[in-house]
């Protein structure tokens, strides 16, 4: 069976538990992540952000988990930016309004990426005929 897209949905016990294993990494990552960008709103000292969960699981997620795998894209892509905004510090060790509103939007957009994943997951499997009318309100002309 070739897996079908969002939400997760095959027969195969061991592609399931491959799913699993990369939600349980990514999940793990993002909380780590979370945990260093608080760890940096009290001491305002930059910290370096994973991301090596993510991009070894990222085809999984990406095949088997489309919808969360677009959130997560994004917001790994930034990662780069947010740690940036964390190294640039003013007199006193402050940090400029952007820079404050970019790390805090990140960690936002972390949360939601995370509960996504999670949901994704968890998404009970679609019916047959409704995965086929889901799949053909996909479908736009001259794609496929």
């Amino acid at each position: 069976m070739r897996f079908l897209p969002w939400p997760f949905r095959t027969s195969d016990p061991e592609q399931r538990r491959r799913v699993e294993r990369a939600v349980a990494d990514v999940d793990r990552e993002l909380a780590a992540n979370l945990e260093l960008t608080s760890m940096f709103d009290q001491t305002h000292q930059a910290v370096v952000l994973e991301n090596g969960e993510f991009a070894r699981h990222r085809a999984t997620i990406e095949v088997s988990l489309a919808a969360a795998y677009a959130a997560l894209s994004d917001l790994y892509s930034r990662l780069p930016e947010t740690e940036s905004a964390m190294e640039r510090r003013g007199p006193a060790n402050t940090l400029r309004d952007e820079d404050r509103a970019l790390i805090e939007s990140w960690e936002g957009d972390a949360r939601a990426a995370q509960i996504a994943l999670r949901e994704a997951l968890a998404a009970p499997p679609l019916s047959p005929l409704a995965w086929l009318v889901e799949r053909l309100r996909r479908v736009r002309p001259g794609k496929r």
